[in-house]
Protein backbone atom coordinates (compact mmCIF):
# COMPACT_ATOMS: atom_id res chain seq x y z
CA UNK A 1 0.00 0.00 0.00
CA UNK A 2 1.06 3.30 -0.99
CA UNK A 3 1.05 6.70 1.39
CA UNK A 4 1.10 9.98 0.38
CA UNK A 5 2.18 13.02 2.69
CA UNK A 6 -0.43 15.53 2.66
CA UNK A 7 0.28 18.60 4.16
CA UNK A 8 -2.75 18.25 6.75
CA UNK A 9 -0.93 15.81 9.10
CA UNK A 10 2.08 17.34 10.30
CA UNK A 11 3.33 20.72 10.06
CA UNK A 12 6.92 22.59 10.86
CA UNK A 13 6.44 25.16 13.95
CA UNK A 14 10.51 26.40 14.68
CA UNK A 15 12.34 23.59 16.07
CA UNK A 16 9.07 21.70 16.60
CA UNK A 17 7.37 18.90 14.38
CA UNK A 18 3.80 18.91 14.75
CA UNK A 19 1.63 15.43 14.34
CA UNK A 20 -1.80 15.55 14.04
CA UNK A 21 -2.84 11.63 14.70
CA UNK A 22 -5.91 9.52 15.27
CA UNK A 23 -4.87 6.78 17.75
CA UNK A 24 -6.23 2.87 17.92
CA UNK A 25 -5.15 1.54 21.20
CA UNK A 26 -5.08 -2.03 22.01
CA UNK A 27 -3.64 -3.08 18.60
CA UNK A 28 -1.94 -6.39 18.16
CA UNK A 29 1.57 -4.23 17.71
CA UNK A 30 2.51 -1.03 17.43
CA UNK A 31 2.57 0.63 14.18
CA UNK A 32 1.37 3.17 11.41
CA UNK A 33 -2.25 1.99 9.82
CA UNK A 34 -2.44 4.62 6.83
CA UNK A 35 -4.57 7.90 6.91
CA UNK A 36 -7.67 8.67 8.69
CA UNK A 37 -9.70 11.76 7.98
CA UNK A 38 -6.46 13.48 7.36
CA UNK A 39 -4.63 12.71 10.22
CA UNK A 40 -2.07 9.92 10.44
CA UNK A 41 -3.38 6.47 12.23
CA UNK A 42 -1.28 5.15 14.62
CA UNK A 43 -2.28 1.28 15.83
CA UNK A 44 -0.75 1.45 19.51
CA UNK A 45 -0.21 -2.33 21.56
CA UNK A 46 -0.97 -0.69 25.06
CA UNK A 47 -4.49 -0.02 26.02
CA UNK A 48 -6.05 3.17 27.14
CA UNK A 49 -5.54 2.75 30.66
CA UNK A 50 -3.74 4.48 33.46
CA UNK A 51 -2.42 6.54 30.26
CA UNK A 52 -0.38 3.09 29.18
CA UNK A 53 -1.22 4.51 25.92
CA UNK A 54 0.10 7.61 25.89
CA UNK A 55 3.35 6.36 27.05
CA UNK A 56 3.50 3.82 24.67
CA UNK A 57 2.30 6.45 22.06
CA UNK A 58 5.04 8.87 23.06
CA UNK A 59 8.17 6.00 22.87
CA UNK A 60 6.21 4.99 19.12
CA UNK A 61 7.18 8.18 18.09
CA UNK A 62 10.62 9.23 19.76
CA UNK A 63 11.87 6.04 18.29
CA UNK A 64 10.25 6.26 14.86
CA UNK A 65 11.38 10.19 14.92
CA UNK A 66 15.06 9.43 16.46
CA UNK A 67 13.89 12.06 19.14
CA UNK A 68 14.01 11.98 23.13
CA UNK A 69 11.27 10.83 25.24
CA UNK A 70 11.08 13.86 26.38
CA UNK A 71 11.03 15.53 23.49
CA UNK A 72 7.70 14.25 22.80
CA UNK A 73 4.86 16.09 24.03
CA UNK A 74 0.94 15.02 23.97
CA UNK A 75 0.03 18.61 23.27
CA UNK A 76 -3.61 18.14 22.36
CA UNK A 77 -6.28 15.17 23.04
CA UNK A 78 -4.43 13.48 26.29
CA UNK A 79 -7.83 10.97 26.43
CA UNK A 80 -8.79 11.27 23.30
CA UNK A 81 -8.27 9.07 20.12
CA UNK A 82 -7.11 12.19 18.01
CA UNK A 83 -4.16 14.00 19.40
CA UNK A 84 -1.66 16.65 18.80
CA UNK A 85 1.46 16.41 19.16
CA UNK A 86 5.07 18.17 19.25
CA UNK A 87 8.65 16.62 19.11
CA UNK A 88 11.29 18.81 19.25
CA UNK A 89 14.71 17.58 17.99
CA UNK A 90 13.59 14.57 15.70
CA UNK A 91 16.52 13.52 13.66
CA UNK A 92 14.37 12.39 11.31
CA UNK A 93 11.33 14.11 9.37
CA UNK A 94 7.60 12.80 9.31
CA UNK A 95 8.43 10.50 6.07
CA UNK A 96 10.02 8.34 9.09
CA UNK A 97 6.83 7.25 10.08
CA UNK A 98 5.77 6.24 6.74
CA UNK A 99 6.02 1.96 5.85
CA UNK A 100 8.18 2.33 2.60
CA UNK A 101 6.23 2.56 -1.12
Amino acid sequence: MKYSAPAGWFRRDGDCLVLELHVQPGAGRSGVAGLHGGRLKIRLAARAVDGAANDCLVEFLAAALGAARRDVMIEAGLSSRTKRVSVRGAKRGPEALLPPA
